[in-house]
């Protein structure tokens, strides 16, 4: 990174953080790792920083990065609720929900405490989705109707109604739609991301697959980069190629659902931590299955049940993924 005179130390961290992201996109990590060291050795600190060498940690498989982050995390005022949340979305990814949700909670007292109340409420959201993508669908529900008295901001309401309609309700998710719609109608994230999801995921819920992927058309030119909830609460990257591809399997073609979700594990760079990526390798092999492809369905199963190997024994989608690749033997 070249040294410009002139420029707030703030803003030289903020280039570090963007060039991080944008190299970690294109799956290059060790560029993006550079970047990174770059911002520490001329003493830049940003939470966004700390945030991102963990989230590249997770990438790579590296706990001790991981650690190491978290730990620094600690010692630093405004980051400490970021890496606790990180924390607690790296376990959720792997299926431990059972740790990893009283860590989300500790982070988003953190926040309160530091009085910032939309962003502990943005991440509450994203614990809502969590339950959501695994199954536990009074969970989430009862978790996503307790934040909305909390916060409507935007990515707060998208998350609820995300959860709410992913866990198969569509009164709340459709006066939510309706909201965003009403307050935000020049928002490019609501526009083309947030309302064409949770509309998809309505549609579904009235087993119209094929109106589905008519909603989500207007979330292709955008859906693969992450959206502002992805930083405000950890949640919503490649949300609408998930449910695009939930609405192929409705529609029982499983070769263009299994394009969608592969789309999200070919992207690690971006997806990072959100549980979407968890979710996404059962999807796939169901995917799979349903084309007849029993070989990749069955590795794609192993997949899963492997980054699961320490997750929770109850969860629905754990046990439905063990069920299913019986089936399949």
């Amino acid at each position: 990174m070249p040294e410009r005179s002139g420029w707030p130390s703030r803003l030289r961290g903020a280039g570090a953080s963007s060039l991080g992201y944008s190299y970690a996109g294109l799956e290059r990590f060790g560029e993006a790792e550079h970047a990174l060291q770059l911002a520490a050795e001329r003493k830049l600190e940003m939470p966004d920083l700390l945030v991102q060498r963990y989230q590249i940690g997770f990438v790579k498989g590296d706990k001790a990065v991981m650690k190491q982050a978290a730990a620094e995390g600690r010692d630093k005022a405004g980051a400490e609720d970021w890496l606790a949340d990180q924390e607690a979305v790296a376990l959720a990814y792997w299926g431990r929900l059972n740790e990893a949700h009283p860590l989300a909670t500790h982070a988003s007292d953190l926040s309160r405490q530091g009085s910032q109340l939309d962003r502990a409420a943005a991440w509450d959201a994203g614990q809502s989705t969590w339950d959501s993508f695994f199954g536990n669908a009074a969970a989430a529900r009862v978790s996503a109707l307790a934040v909305l008295k909390r916060s409507s901001t935007r990515d707060v309401e998208y998350g609820v109604a995300f959860a709410l309609a992913l866990a198969g309700e569509s009164r709340e998710p459709r006066a939510l739609a309706d909201d965003l719609e009403k307050r935000f109608p020049e928002d490019t994230a609501a526009r083309f991301s947030y309302l064409p999801t949770v509309r998809a995921l309505l549609a579904l819920n009235q087993n119209e697959p094929a109106q589905a992927i008519e909603q989500l058309r207007r979330a292709v030119p955008y859906e693969l980069g992450a959206p502002p909830s992805a930083f405000q609460g950890t949640f919503g990257t490649f949300y609408p190629i998930y449910v695009r591809g939930l609405a192929y399997l409705a529609a029982h073609q499983g070769a263009q659902a299994a394009t969608e979700f592969k789309k999200i594990l070919d992207h690690p760079g971006i997806v990072f931590n959100d549980p979407v990526g968890a979710a996404a390798r059962v999807q796939l092999a169901r995917a799979f299955a349903l084309s007849g492809d029993t070989m990749r369905a069955k590795t794609a199963y192993q997949d899963f049940l492997t980054l699961w190997t320490d997750a929770d024994p109850d969860s629905p989608i754990f046990q439905q993924a063990k069920a299913e690749l019986a089936r399949l033997q």
